[in-house]
């Protein structure tokens, strides 16, 4: 599953309690500090590819007419333009190596600005940050499908993209993810 901004928060949170409560891992600074910083990191990443994404839209609209001439499928050059252009944008598109690189770039983080110290071997601790993003968006996909089932069920209708609707969706959002043990 792909990460989108709104999961960085919440996965952000959940690696910090996970090296928190790790055994081998001593934490120095507060989780909400940890958290804080993580976040930065997986949004940094996210807004790269986002960056990636309006470059490909831009050369696509680009060529709009040769695209229409040909009837070519939209969604499939996209998807070849991005394969293409991700190393020039730093983008991993592998899901797993994605996440593995994520994991190292939070670890070395965390031990160069003494965050955290750790008595084992580096990849035991990248583990932990892995594993911690990647159960988060496994189990994403049905807590989400758990909010907006109940949010359809309000007495009130909540208009999507409103201030609103957005606060009721992260508040049962976090709910269910504390249910599920997520976070």
């Amino acid at each position: 599953m792909r990460m989108k901004l709104h999961h960085t928060q919440y996965i952000a949170r959940r690696v910090a309690r996970d090296l928190a409560t790790c055994e081998v891992v001593e934490v120095r600074k507060t989780k909400e500090e940890i958290a804080a910083e993580i976040e930065k990191i997986l949004d940094a990443d996210i807004e790269k590819e986002l960056d990636l994404d309006d470059k490909v839209a831009d050369i696509l609209d680009d060529q709009e007419e040769n695209i229409e001439f040909y009837n070519a499928d939209y969604r499939q050059l996209f998807w070849l333009t991005k394969k293409r252009m991700a190393n020039d944008f730093g983008v991993i598109l592998n899901n797993e190596d994605r996440f593995s690189d994520m994991a190292h770039q939070v670890l070395d983080y965390l031990w160069e600005e003494d965050f955290i110290h750790y008595t084992c071997s580096d990849n035991q601790v990248k583990n932990v940050i892995f594993t911690s993003i990647d159960e988060f968006l496994k189990g994403f996909e049905d807590s989400d499908e758990a909010v907006l089932e109940k949010m359809k069920h309000y007495k009130r209708k909540l208009i999507q993209g409103t201030d609103e609707y957005d606060i009721v969706y992260h508040r049962l959002y976090e709910e269910e993810l504390i249910r599920r043990g997520l976070m």
